[in-house]
């Protein structure tokens, strides 16, 4: 936005806290005196040492001038005549005792400043709504606009520091476990969400009894809502107390558990030929994802399918975005002679992987089967997967680095690498990647132009300072520089070689560190996955990092999203401390010269850096002994073995504009299910986002359905050659009759994105227009065709 449709009006509060000691002006000692819950005989105190005095008529003129004169010096920092002071804190006015003393004592205090003219003030109890209604006026009586009056900023708040060196740049990765599991649950959503519109639709046109009488509706509602809760300044966070901690993920696991249910019963509803034979047992599903998780704070796991000669097993995959996409997906079954057939009935390629119980010993009763799937934009398509001694799969090979031995090979070929002088290497049809002899990323090469590019990985410690004010869930105070993470001893390190994918995972003491590859067109043949399973729950007052170090010149600036949907750019400075530095990464940072872009795609938010040319750091977990003094009265020691998930990808930049295409990468990933089973795989997204979800109408769900869309901003200097983007643009035009092939939009209005509110004039549209970066969102009806 380059004018001033979207900027918003801010008020700053100019001191420490927004208590009451840090409210009325600069003096907190002065400030204290006049928050009576205060008052001497009660449970709080002032910590300056002087007590509050209660409003009489012997003391009103001189409490009056005392408090008049911090707001006065207060003023002085805003530009108009127009002051805010709040009164309240956290966990406060619970009690009649606080609101009786509170507005008591005030009102005399304001009944004498109102009462004397020579003092020029007008005071009041007032919400930030009369606050601003005043300002508003103040500004209008200048004769000027408030873009005049006012500083713009452009950008946000971050990273906040309350005082001194104590920034709050802890909080962006305390408790990583569960921001992920809040990123999975917000995927879960939206596949269920558009699932579930979609089969009810079938389900009225057919009269399915059984799918509209189910409550799965309410159970959509419940698991918006615990996702809504989740996103409290105190959850995403990570800055609750632990029994908080626990309660926040056992409503997320819950409504992830439940979900499944929806998906299942949505899913097999909408790919049944006969739509009168829709059965559903409330107590079991007919459609089951493939992983399993056992608690709220365990990692999901794969289920093993049981396969036959005699009885296939049905895959269903499901692609929640709405481009087509080609992705891998991955299974385990009970056999390695496996055949894989599509829904036309043709034989899949496989690859079979071994499963291995642990770093050295391979499973006799799993196996890993990965394909290829093209489901179209919404789709569901059915695989079929049987016991076959005809299969066309190809069994992945492996050999091991830094090893002292093995267990049973099974059917796998496993090469023993003893004072091998060669690299480490992986390569597809875009990438080869060089490893160290620890199994961590040296170099990589763009087959494209045949250039190397140094990319080297490691892991790093950073401490906290010696000082009395230590690291917390909030702050993040280092005792100076990421120091090196050592292993006492060469890592052992496993190296998969398949048709499919190949990888290289190295087995460090805090981490699992694993470096994918897949054989496949687009966004995922041109990146690399990188997954980190990361375990510091045994160290003390240590936070774990991840640095990708290249030669790209991005003379100190670098760039984080804010949301997901915008990217604000950063510069790390030197003058300040290195906490100051650390920015948010919700889902991507980047850095770049003239010739290339490296960005980090990241499954989960977390806190990122920069704190060198051609560096970005990720922090992947933290582990803290003590409080911080911020609120939250305890430490962070409550850490899971916890799943990280990352693309690495460079590219090549030109200042020649070309066909342009977005850079912004999503968390929906295929969603997969069978009469046992489900399947995971990355994406990529591209023009148009559109998520369709059910709304409330009194007590029970309207005819109508949510349309959130989402126009994504453009970057034309990268090349779309091969990347399995098709997206030619429209200038933002759309023609609503051709959003669906299956339904008839019978009609399509504008809405306020929360739905609560329509526009006075709003009417029925045959055609959206929407700007670059904006997000719209209308009420739709649906008729199945």
């Amino acid at each position: 936005d380059l004018g001033s449709a979207t900027d918003i009006l801010c008020h700053m509060m100019p001191f420490y806290s927004y208590d009451i000691p840090h409210t009325c002006g600069p003096d907190p000692k002065i400030c204290c005196q006049f928050d009576f819950k205060r008052l001497p005989g009660g449970r709080y105190g002032c910590p300056w040492g002087v007590p509050p005095e209660a409003i009489s008529p012997g003391n009103v003129q001189s409490r009056a001038q005392m408090l008049l004169d911090q707001y006065r010096k207060k003023s002085k920092l805003f530009r108009t005549k127009v002051l805010l002071a709040p009164l309240g804190d956290d966990f406060r006015f619970s009690e009649y005792t606080e609101w009786d003393l509170q507005c008591r004592n005030y009102e005399q205090l304001f009944s004498y400043m109102n009462s004397q003219p020579h003092l020029k003030v007008k005071i009041q109890f007032g919400t930030l709504s009369d606050y601003f209604d005043a300002l508003e006026k103040a500004v209008a009586a200048e004769k000027k606009s408030s873009q005049s009056v006012f500083p713009a900023l452009s950008g946000d708040f971050f990273t906040y520091a309350d005082r001194d060196d104590h920034y709050w740049s802890g909080y962006f990765t305390s408790r990583p476990f569960y921001k992920r599991m809040d990123r999975i649950m917000e995927s879960r959503i939206r596949a269920a969400e558009i699932l579930y519109q979609l089969a009810l639709k079938q389900a009225q046109k057919y009269k399915i009894n059984k799918f509209l009488s189910s409550p799965h509706y309410t159970t959509l509602t419940e698991a918006r809502r615990n996702l809504g809760l989740f996103q409290h300044h105190d959850a995403i966070t990570g800055t609750a107390k632990d029994w908080v901690v626990v309660d926040y993920g056992t409503r997320l696991f819950q409504s992830l558990n439940s979900l499944e249910k929806i998906i299942g019963d949505s899913a097999f509803l909408l790919i049944l030929k006969d739509k009168k034979l829709y059965q559903s047992d409330p107590s079991k599903a007919f459609l089951e994802m493939d992983t399993k998780q056992s608690s709220q704070d365990s990692l999901p796991q794969k289920i093993i399918i049981q396969l036959s000669a005699q009885e296939p097993r049905y895959l269903v995959v499901y692609n929640p975005f709405e481009q087509e996409r080609h992705s891998v997906v991955s299974i385990r079954v009970n056999s390695a002679t496996v055949k894989v057939l599509s829904d036309s009935g043709k034989p899949v390629e496989v690859q079979v992987s071994a499963v291995w119980n642990d770093m050295r010993t391979i499973s006799q009763a799993a196996y890993e089967v990965s394909f290829l799937a093209h489901i179209p934009p919404l789709g569901l398509k059915v695989f079929k997967i049987l016991e076959s001694q005809s299969s066309s799969s190809h069994l992945a090979d492996y050999v091991l680095y830094n090893n002292d031995g093995l267990a049973e090979n099974g059917i796998f070929h496993v090469k023993n690498m003893v004072d091998a002088g060669d690299a480490i290497t992986i390569e597809n049809p875009f990438l080869a990647i060089w490893f160290d002899r620890s199994g961590l990323m040296e170099k990589v090469r763009r087959k494209e132009d045949s250039r190397q590019h140094e990319l080297k990985v490691q892991f790093l410690w950073y401490g906290t300072t010696n000082k009395r004010d230590k690291s917390g869930a909030y702050l993040f105070l280092p005792d100076g520089q990421g120091q090196p993470y050592v292993s006492l001893r060469p890592p052992f390190v496993r190296v998969t070689r398949g048709r499919i994918y190949s990888d290289v995972t190295c087995f460090l003491e805090h981490v699992t560190h694993k470096v994918r590859l897949y054989n496949i067109q687009g966004i995922e043949g041109q990146s690399m996955e990188v997954s980190n399973i990361v375990n510091i729950r045994n160290v003390h007052n240590r936070e774990i990092v991840m640095r990708i170090s290249s030669k790209i010149n991005n003379q100190n600036r670098y760039y984080t999203d804010l949301n997901g949907y915008q990217i604000q750019p950063r510069r790390t400075m030197s003058k300040l401390p290195l906490q100051a530095n650390v920015y948010p990464m919700c889902t991507m940072a980047y850095i770049q010269d003239a010739e290339h872009r490296l960005t980090l795609l990241s499954a989960q938010s977390l806190g990122a850096s920069s704190m060198a040319s051609g560096q970005i750091e990720v922090f992947m977990d933290r582990r803290l002994m003590q409080d911080d003094n911020r609120g939250l009265g305890q430490g962070v020691h409550d850490n899971k073995i916890t799943a990280n998930l990352f693309r690495i990808l460079l590219e090549k930049r030109s200042a020649v504009n070309m066909e342009c295409l977005v850079k912004i990468t999503l968390p929906h990933p295929f969603a997969g299910l069978a009469s046992q089973l489900s399947a995971r795989s990355n994406h990529f997204s591209v023009c148009m986002e559109y998520r369709c979800s059910h709304f409330q109408m009194g007590k029970g769900y309207s005819d109508e359905a949510a349309l959130i869309l989402h126009r994504k901003g453009f970057d034309c200097q990268f090349s779309s050659r091969g990347i399995g983007l098709p997206c030619s643009t429209t200038q933002g035009k759309m023609s609503v009759l051709k959003l669906f092939n299956k339904f008839a939009v019978e009609s399509l209005v504008p809405s306020s994105l929360s739905l609560m509110h329509s526009p006075p004039d709003a009417q029925n549209m045959s055609e959206v227009s929407l700007s670059p970066m904006e997000i719209s969102t209308f009420r739709i009806r649906l008729r199945w065709t």
